[in-house]
């Protein structure tokens, strides 16, 4: 039965990268809301570092061996990768082209988990402030090196888009003034639950193999 506990978990580490780069293939498309852009990137980055910390502690308890967490984060970004192409066939240039940056929060996530001796306790908690810190500022050094964006999308627009969708003139004044401390606050905070359940899943799924 250890192949069926094997084959079990390999089975659903794949079916959660899967789903959580189908989650977060459009994080980079704050660009196109013009007008909410900072208040996307926000939201973006939220749920970015909660689909990366669930699936990377789930993945990095399951094995023990510190690199995991990293390797969770080269399949969502080779994912998104292949996803953000089709921009690119479509005509877009490259430089307008955001993948959004997960490997370096999750190196963070594996260093704590080698440093700690793999405490799962010092992973959630450290290593989920540090995923949910660090995110929203990748990304946000990821954006400003892109073309500017309302430009762009006036430049190539796509007729396939919903009115809400629609690039309008930024307005003044904005929802949020910083969406990097905002989004590195309330991803720190929730990322540490999401850590929580990711190896809480991991518990789940040897009881329920071993029913």
């Amino acid at each position: 039965m250890v192949w069926v506990r094997r084959c079990t978990h390999y089975l659903f580490i794949v079916v959660v990268a899967v789903n959580s780069t189908l989650l977060t293939i459009n994080a980079g498309d704050y660009i196109f809301y013009t007008d909410w852009a900072w208040t996307s990137f926000t939201v973006f980055s939220i749920s970015q570092t909660l689909m990366l910390v669930v699936g990377a502690t789930y993945y990095l308890t399951f094995t023990g061996v510190p690199g995991t967490a990293t390797y969770y984060g080269l399949i969502m970004t080779v994912y998104t990768w292949v996803a953000k192409a089709a921009w690119f066939s479509l005509g877009y240039p490259y430089d307008f082209i955001v993948t959004p940056v997960w490997l370096p929060s999750a190196m963070l996530l594996d260093l704590v988990y080698w440093a700690t001796k793999k405490n799962k306790h010092s992973l959630i908690l450290f290593g989920g402030v540090l995923v949910g810190m660090s995110i929203p500022l990748f990304n946000m050094v990821n954006l400003i090196t892109v073309a500017d964006p309302l430009e762009t999308a006036f430049k190539y627009p796509r007729p396939t888009l919903p009115p809400y969708m629609t690039p309008i003139e930024p307005q003044v004044g904005k929802f949020y003034n910083s969406p990097v401390a905002l989004g590195a606050g309330a991803g720190a905070v929730l990322s540490v639950t999401f850590a929580a359940l990711g190896c809480k899943l991991n518990t789940w799924t040897y009881r329920w193999m071993a029913a």
